[in-house]
């Protein structure tokens, strides 16, 4: 039962955010999907024992590459899906709780948690970088090397009937 109330304000948080962030009314519940799905595998792998900053990083990992699927599949671009879809990964009360601490003259809490805001923070970054280089990777792999205008250009002499 706490999965799906956790999918389903995970759900609702990034949706929201899809529309903070101005993304198109039809994409606006797939932004949704994506942040659910990203914080649906950062919560399974903490409940196994996960690190925060691995489970951050599989999250934004499945965000990207569920972001680049419907950037495809809706013709949109993928930051729509990607800005919104991290959001519940971000450590936002971490840093709050960084700058408490130093406002507080606790440096050393506050080095602790602005480490850990930093590490989780990076690998965000990390798994949305791998993913786009790995599905660059498989779609070049695809296109056999080739350019998206080589590809167009085939695409549209075959139309034409000029098989060469």
């Amino acid at each position: 039962m706490e999965i799906i109330l956790q999918l389903i304000f995970s759900f609702i948080f990034t949706a929201c955010f899809g529309v903070i962030f101005n993304a198109p009314t039809k994409a606006i519940p797939y932004c949704g999907l994506v942040g659910s799905i990203g914080w649906l595998v950062y919560y399974v792998l903490m409940d196994y024992g996960v690190t925060e900053v691995q489970s951050s990083f599989l999250g934004a990992f499945v965000i990207a590459i569920v972001a680049q699927i419907f950037a495809r599949r809706f013709k949109m671009p993928m930051i729509i899906f990607n800005v919104s879809g991290i959001i519940p990964l971000v450590p936002g009360g971490i840093a709050y709780n960084t700058m408490r601490n130093i406002v507080e003259l606790d440096y050393n809490l506050g080095i602790q948690n602005g480490m850990r805001a930093f590490m989780i923070s990076g690998a965000i970054a990390m798994g949305l970088v791998f993913a786009e280089v790995i599905i660059q990777l498989v779609m070049r792999m695809f296109n056999k090397g080739k350019t998206s205008m080589q590809t167009y250009a085939r695409a549209k002499r075959r139309q034409k009937g000029d098989f060469s």
